[in-house]
């Protein structure tokens, strides 16, 4: 008979990479996008002690939420690519707090020097990466190398932005992160796909293109050196763009996404890749002066980054715990409220510019439900065994 114990170590929130920071995820997500709408509906404004309220919410939702998601996801991975657990449940409860740490320094006016702020700021990524980079260098899995060197650019764009205040580093962040989706994307999503349409008894096959896909990743690249040497605008941008578009759109010809619209597990994903591609093509618009750059950056972060993360969120924590993968109908809800959420950021101020703010309004009460639906249908399946100990 096993020995019970009733020390903090071994609860299950702390035995997996995915349960703490997809939960704090989630929560955060909640949080920030009702303190953003309810700035706009003239309430109370966001924490303004280091950024303004624009800056604020553009770094807490690519620092904040989409890494505390980005973590949780490759503390995962990682543990499967090498067989080895990256980090224990005290580590992961240390993770957990450096992240909690980041976001109330960057919440409340501690009265700390902006040096003291930064370091508080840019422990958890630093943290993130050192953790990850033991297992992967102990098992030198080099073809996942690459996630050690964006993580890293990632922590140098948070330095840097918090340091400058210019945009221009949260612009490479985000396609730092679209260009996890796209390599990520590449593995899982086909992968997923033929998996689910085996299950259904469906012939299916993954098709192996690794030139189409490392010329997709190269594209991407060529957008973050166009972003950094001629900003969000021009025609070197707006041709990379388009030429990055096209790419992403080769490679999903072999997805059999028209095969998978009846599995909104595996749809999700095929949405969030198609949002990537939507929002290259509205950058590219952007970059030669057709429509502002807010509108494709928001293709990139509400639609490609929300879909992704919710989509591998809610596919994760079932898969690892014993449980099928199969969305409910709470699921198949925060799923649509995702897209609702997105294209009201993207299509309303195109349609109706005049009333930006009640789409951006809008779309932040949607994000907000969408995600506190999600922590009602995860946060026991987060907190819990998986079924196997359950049933021992």
């Amino acid at each position: 008979m096993q020995k019970s114990s009733t020390g903090i170590s071994a609860h299950p929130f702390l035995q997996n990479g995915f349960r703490p920071f997809f939960l704090l995820g989630a929560l955060y997500s909640v949080t920030n996008l009702l303190i953003w709408g309810g700035f706009f509906a003239g309430h109370r404004p966001p924490p303004a002690f280091l950024l303004d309220p624009v800056s604020w919410h553009a770094h807490e939702m690519i620092f904040g939420f989409t890494i505390a998601i980005v973590a949780g996801f490759l503390l995962t991975a990682v543990a499967n690519w090498t067989g080895r657990n990256p980090a224990g449940p005290m580590h992961l409860a240390g993770l957990s707090l450096l992240w909690l740490a980041g976001r109330v320094v960057m919440h409340f006016d501690l009265g700390l020097p902006e040096m003291a702020i930064f370091l508080v700021e840019g422990s958890f990524i630093l943290a993130l990466a050192l953790t990850l980079s033991l297992p992967l260098l102990k098992s030198w899995n080099q073809r996942n190398f690459v996630f050690l060197v964006l993580l890293t650019i990632l922590l140098a764009c948070d330095m840097t932005f918090l340091v400058t205040k210019e945009f221009t580093s949260l612009y490479v962040a985000v396609m730092i992160v679209v260009a996890m989706i796209s390599l990520i994307g590449g593995r899982v999503i086909p992968s997923f796909t033929v998996a689910a349409l085996h299950q259904r008894g469906k012939k299916a096959k993954q098709v192996a293109q690794e030139r189409l896909d490392i010329s997709a990743i190269l594209s991407l690249v060529l957008i973050i050196l166009a972003l950094v040497f001629t900003g969000p605008e021009g025609m070197f941008l707006a041709v990379v763009s388009f030429l990055s578009a096209t790419l992403h759109a080769l490679r999903m010809r072999h997805y059999h996404t028209h095969r998978i619209l009846g599995d909104p597990m595996a749809l999700i994903l095929h949405i969030g890749y198609g949002w990537v591609i939507a929002g290259l093509i509205l950058t590219g618009f952007s970059a030669l002066g057709t429509l502002p750059f807010q509108i494709s950056l928001h293709a990139l972060t509400a639609g490609a980054i929300g879909s992704m993360t919710l989509g591998m969120m809610s596919r994760v924590p079932l898969a690892h715990t014993g449980r099928t993968v199969r969305a409910t109908r709470l699921t198949i809800l925060s799923f649509i409220l995702l897209q609702g959420s997105a294209l009201m950021r993207v299509l309303g101020p195109i349609m109706n510019p005049d009333n930006t703010v009640n789409w951006i309004m809008g779309s932040a009460t949607l994000w907000a439900f969408c995600f506190a639906f999600y922590i009602l249908a995860y946060a026991p399946i987060l907190w819990k065994p998986e079924l196997e100990r359950r049933a021992a």
